[in-house]
């Protein structure tokens, strides 16, 4: 009997579909053969983003690529609530961090922000594609963010449209979060987090000016742009989004 390596999981470009026919791009045909030992034969899921989550038979894996071949339909696709999450480029590793927990809290889109007092410029955005793609295989999730070019603040406010954006001023002249969505409309929205040393005094004025901001505090302590990151989107999961959905209601692994 094949063997069936249920807690392995690849994102994977190509549609999907049954009997396809599914190449492997050579580090994961490395992963598979080499690190984790899987043969012609043992099975994994896969998922695409589109098109749910497949059972897949490895055809071929080694060192220099290899094909799996798709079984059978595991999970339907759910797509994530509408909520962007917009924010000063950090230091490297912390930028990969706010990557991988946006991507585990469901967000649909990340976008690195240049403001005046960010102190990381560059943007590798590969990289936080690639981490994002780790985070959704290890956390069962099937949806995998866009990760959008580093664009000034008044580039993405233009962008914005009829979406709302929690700007998360760390002033503390804004409302308590949980209150300020309590009293916001459902919808669309972006969550703005700004950097280390926090937006400049133009830049808080335009976006308390921008129609559909929301202005709103963290709570009594200054925290870490990474840190407010998971903590904003915590409360946005809890208030607008998907949270009070089980794994029941997007299709757990079975």
């Amino acid at each position: 009997m094949a063997g069936f390596a249920e807690k392995i999981r690849l994102f994977v470009a190509a549609d999907l579909g049954e009997n396809a026919e599914i190449p492997l791009a050579r580090e994961q045909a490395h992963y598979l053969s080499t690190v984790m030992r899987r043969q012609p034969g043992d099975r994994l899921r896969v998922f695409n983003g589109r098109d749910g989550e497949w059972v897949a038979e490895i055809v071929a894996a080694d060192k220099r690529g290899g094909t799996l071949c798709l079984l059978s339909h595991a999970r339907p696709q759910a797509a994530p609530p509408d909520v962007w999450l917009a924010f000063a480029p950090l230091k490297k590793a912390r930028t990969d961090f706010v990557a991988e927990k946006a991507c585990e809290m469901g967000c649909r889109r990340l976008i690195p922000v240049l403001t005046r007092y960010t102190n990381a410029e560059r943007v590798n955005t590969a990289r936080l594609g690639a981490h994002a793609i780790e985070a959704a295989e290890q956390c069962g999730l099937l949806n995998v963010p866009e990760v959008a070019a580093p664009q000034s603040l008044d580039a993405f406010l233009a962008d914005l449209g009829p979406r709302q954006v929690m700007f998360c001023d760390e002033s503390g002249a804004g409302a308590p979060a949980a209150a300020a969505l309590k009293q916001a409309p459902p919808g669309p929205w972006a969550v703005l987090i700004g950097p280390e040393g926090g937006f400049s005094p133009e830049e808080a004025a335009r976006l308390r000016a921008h129609p559909g901001s929301h202005a709103v505090s963290l709570g009594p302590r200054i925290l870490r742009a990474d840190t407010a990151a998971v903590a904003a989107l915590t409360v946005w999961q809890t208030l607008l989004g998907d949270w009070e959905r089980g794994p029941q209601d997007q299709g757990a692994p079975g």
